[in-house]
């Protein structure tokens, strides 16, 4: 059992606790064998670091990603921390079952604490994962609504009940620590994070990050403070991650450093009272400086004003986007007050490096002995230092009916409930008993789009399909059940009328699942024209329609919210879509309200107030409201805008493109089909390129817009053809072996495909090798300048 710190944490202990000077707890001594206690002597986190060498201190501030080390290297190493990314699974698996994550975890207990030579004590690593909306990596857990939709519930209990089932679930796993809550306050939603937000204001923010982080962890000072049940949680990103210029993901943030933290760093305060055991520290910049190396508000601020005195970790290679820095060199960043590097891959770099710098006094001591300090406390705080057997022997280690029971399946549903935001209604809600209903979209019978990203995978959707959310409900099911209750008879027509006589139709509709900067917008126009086709189809054989738009932010719908008679805002719902049913049908309130406001244009321009705003911040009708809506201005430039031109960029194909591996679809050119393999890779953001192998004779092809100009591409060949590379568009085979050849080794390059070397230029884009050949790619533009120009490599 975890020892429960919780109870010595009251008041000034706790404030004692953080600064190391909570009661000792035992740790095994030089010889134990892992998981017992018969040997084991008292020692303070101060008494382990004194007995560490420099490189087991140094791997103490380590965290790599579970896709690139093995228990073998854990136990050479000693990593303090471990983690797993969006995309990371065990055993290289991102769909492996649950029972493997807890197989794993043991493993990496095991090697974390097998007995060491000397006098140096045996540290347990412990392992952090991104469970942002429920333990949503893991195959089978329960996943709840994203933050946006939270915001618009307004209810703290919900969401410290949330964080409590979440917490549960992750413990079932052997997993220690979430990377959760983001208490960002998102000014900008054509940010790709908005639906990681709570809401544009900052109070909202606070009351609802400070909940969850209660959640996860427990009230500090009562009984059961980070005890069995609960995980060490992250507030993140400090700070400024939501206030970006123009929404870019990891931008830049400008304006008086007071005026900003009076919005970006407001719920701050509330998730250190809440007893935060650890802060991440943000991608972007202020005013220039990156966070990862700011040592002004790393240091002075989150520590000096802010008063925090747990763990700040980095973000996935944060580190190495500090001027002066790689992924494998920064001493900068742990100078500016970073405690734990997120180095996913370069972790043994890394470790050369900080090792030597330490050494050679570009980083003190006492810095790293502060860091490592940190880690230890954490762990102490965990109570892992306590005797404490592997995960699977803890005691929820392997409880599989916590893992999506229905107990949190409950708490889901509610959410999702009390989240819908009902924007028009003009009689049609709720549904009338006894109706004959038609439910229409490619999404209403569709789990992985209602999840949104960070839902199995890290970009979510793509080829994940319902088996991979078993015990989820479909907003379809959901609304099947509930018709079936009221004496209402349901029909599925995804693809629009039946022909059948209906008396109201649900056109369910919206975003595809996106993650972090994938998610970045130019503005806030929908394009996707599937809903808009459907509801039209229905008005037009007089049929009343109620629109369930799915969506990580509020976006331009004025056309849709013109053709439907009900228009009801539903996020990104998770697994539990029957929620969606309870308020239509009236079985639940509507007392969801907007925590953003949603804008009147599609331009994109901020909207964080009345001015500019079609529904304000705070807005939402109840079942009973009959308020007419007047016909709204469906005017929107960025519609007639050249949306073609982007084929591939931040790990995203454009809107209109297609990857295809002869007959083999390949979502976002990821995955594998007819000898192509397609995996993401990291060049300046997480996999914002990809690497594409080709098998002896594999062909890829990408289809996009009819276009005239050429294409530029960002690419890099780390070893040349083992046989002939061609290029078409359609007509003659272009051989560029020997420019891939010449490209070896000589990083990022640009190559202009045009005319002047194609036979012809269309809409679509071949390449094939008769040997085996992998290419990096990071970008592919059709360039209406290059469309005359030379070719080059």
């Amino acid at each position: 059992m975890r020892m429960n710190f919780g109870q010595l944490a009251t008041g000034a202990g706790l404030a004692a606790l953080l600064a190391g000077c909570a009661a000792t707890a035992p740790v095994q001594s030089t010889g134990a064998s892992a998981g017992t206690t018969a040997e084991a002597s008292p020692a303070t986190p101060e008494e382990m670091l004194a007995r560490m060498s420099l490189k087991r201190k140094v791997a103490q501030i380590i965290m790599p990603d579970i896709g690139s080390i093995t228990p073998k290297d854990v136990r050479k190493y000693r990593f303090g921390t471990i983690l797993n990314g969006g995309n990371s699974g065990p055993y290289g698996d991102d769909l492996a079952p649950a029972a493997d994550w807890l197989k794993l975890a043991d493993e990496f207990w095991e090697a974390s604490t097998a007995p060491m030579k000397g006098d140096e004590p045996v540290i347990p690593a412990v392992w952090a994962t991104d469970a942002v909306h429920g333990h949503a990596n893991v195959i089978g857990a329960t996943v709840f609504p994203h933050n946006i939709a939270l915001g618009a519930t307004g209810d703290a209990d919900l969401v410290r009940r949330i964080g409590a089932a979440t917490a549960t679930e992750i413990e079932v796993t052997g997993i220690d620590w979430t990377f959760a809550p983001t208490i960002a306050v998102a000014r900008d939603d054509r940010w790709g994070r908005t639906y990681e937000s709570y809401s544009e204001d900052p109070a909202l923010v606070a009351r609802l990050g400070a909940a969850m982080v209660e959640g996860l962890q427990g009230p500090p000072g009562e009984p059961g403070f980070l005890g069995a049940g609960k995980v060490a949680a992250t507030a993140k990103h400090f700070f400024g991650d939501g206030g970006t210029a123009q929404g870019v993901d990891q931008g830049d943030v400008d304006g008086d450093l007071a005026e900003l933290m009076a919005i970006h760093a407001a719920p701050y305060p509330a998730a250190i009272g809440a007893g935060v055991a650890s802060v991440m520290a943000s991608f972007n910049s202020i005013n220039g400086t990156k966070m990862h190396g700011n040592a002004p508000l790393l240091t002075g601020e989150l520590r000096g004003n802010l008063g925090f005195k747990g763990l700040v970790v980095g973000d996935w290679n944060g580190h190495g986007q500090v001027d002066g820095c790689t992924n494998k060199d920064c001493p900068q960043a742990l100078l500016a007050g970073l405690d734990v590097y997120m180095v996913p891959e370069d972790w043994k770099a890394l470790h050369a490096s900080l090792v030597k710098q330490v050494k050679n006094g570009t980083i003190p001591m006492e810095r790293l002995d502060e860091a490592v300090l940190r880690v230890l406390r954490l762990k102490q705080q965990l109570g892992i230092f306590d005797g404490e057997v592997k995960p699977s022997a803890r005691a929820l280690g392997g409880k599989w009916d916590l893992l999506g029971s229905p107990e949190h399946r409950a708490i889901a549903r509610e959410a999702v409930a009390k989240s819908q935001v009902i924007l028009k209604n003009h009689g049609v809600l709720p549904l009338k008993p006894g109706a004959r209903i038609e439910v229409a979209g490619i999404a209403a019978d569709n789990v992985p789009q209602q999840a949104g990203g960070w839902s199995v995978t890290w970009q979510g959707g793509g080829e994940l399909t319902a088996d991979d959310f078993p015990g989820a409900t479909s907003i379809w099911a959901g609304i099947a059940d509930a018709a079936k209750a009221a004496g209402s008879e349901a029909v599925l027509a995804a693809d629009g009328p039946s022909g059948a006589r209906a008396d109201v139709a649900i056109v369910v509709f919206g975003e595809e699942p996106y993650a972090e900067f994938v998610g970045d917008r130019k503005d806030l126009a929908f394009r996707d024209e599937e809903g808009l086709e459907l509801l039209r189809a229905y008005r037009a054989r007089g049929i009343p329609t109620v629109a369930v738009f799915l969506s990580g932010r509020p976006l331009w719908v004025n056309r849709e919210l013109n053709v439907a008679d009900a228009f009801v805002a539903a996020w990104l719902p998770g697994s539990e879509g029957a929620g969606v049913a309870d308020v239509l049908f009236g079985k639940r309130p509507a007392t969801g309200r907007l925590a953003f406001s949603w804008p009147a244009q599609c331009d994109g321009t901020p909207v964080n107030g009345p001015e500019g705003a079609l529904f304000p911040l705070g807005f939402g009708q109840d079942l009973g409201d009959r308020q007419e809506l007047a016909t709204l201005d469906e005017t929107c430039r960025a519609l007639t805008a050249d949306n073609g031109a982007t084929w591939f960029a931040s790990g995203r194909l454009g809107m209109q493109v297609q990857a295809v591996a002869d007959n083999a679809v390949l979502p976002d050119l990821r995955g594998v089909g007819n000898g192509i393999t397609a995996t993401g890779i990291d060049r300046k953001a997480q996999e914002d390129a990809r690497r594409i192998a080709f098998a002896p004779g594999a062909k890829l092809t990408l289809t996009g817009p009819e276009s005239a100009a050429g294409w530029r591409i960002v690419y890099q060949v780390e070893n040349r053809p083992k046989g002939q590379v061609s290029v078409t568009a359609g007509g003659e085979p272009l051989d560029i072996t020997r420019s891939l050849a010449v490209a070896e080794g000589k990083g990022w390059r640009e190559m202009v495909l045009t005319s002047a070397c194609l036979a012809e230029v269309g809409d679509r884009l071949t390449f094939a090798s008769k040997g085996k050949f992998a290419i990096q790619i990071s970008e592919i533009v059709r360039d209406q300048t290059a469309s005359d120009a030379e070719c080059s490599f």
